[in-house]
């Protein structure tokens, strides 16, 4: 039997850092805060993203087949809360940061540490959200930091 409190209490202490996945379909772009990302092969380079199946960024992976991950730095805590929102709430979450579309004409934000651009080669739709396999296919480093993570923001997601 399943014993919730412990399965939460274990989960919760898995690392996560957090990124600005940025997504588009045709001319319109979004982006959300992901936490559930990580790599999973050398050749060909590629990473897991895991999103919300009832999220429209999640539409827009699907349609578009692509998806960028800027890294933040520690102390970019403001963004990565403002990404939370959903964007019939908010609008356009891009409107007062600075960003630039890339090779993938995803948004990717120009003060953080970083990104990567993926091209969708896989999908697992399972529970609540689906695992999309990227391959990466650019990258690029703004600067040198340290990664902002779930635990230094004492948010919780996931458990």
């Amino acid at each position: 039997m399943l014993d919730e409190q412990a399965k939460t209490t274990i989960l919760r202490t898995m690392p996560h850092a957090l990124y600005i996945c940025g997504v588009k379909e045709g001319d319109e772009i979004n982006g959300f805060t992901a936490s559930w990302v990580m790599q999973s092969s050398f050749k060909p380079p590629l990473v897991v993203n895991c999103v919300r199946n009832d999220s429209r960024s999640h539409a827009m992976i699907k349609a578009s087949g692509v998806f960028a991950l800027t890294f933040l730095e520690l102390g970019q805590k403001d963004i990565a809360q403002k990404f939370f929102k959903p964007q019939r709430l908010v609008g356009s979450k891009f409107e007062d940061l600075e960003f630039y579309l890339g090779e993938t004409g995803c948004p990717i934000l120009s003060d953080s540490l970083g990104y990567i651009e993926c091209n969708v080669v896989g999908s697992v739709e399972k529970g609540d959200h689906s695992v999309f396999v990227g391959e990466v296919i650019a990258a690029g480093v703004h600067r040198e930091g340290e990664i902002l993570s779930l635990a230094s923001t004492g948010w919780n997601y996931g458990g």
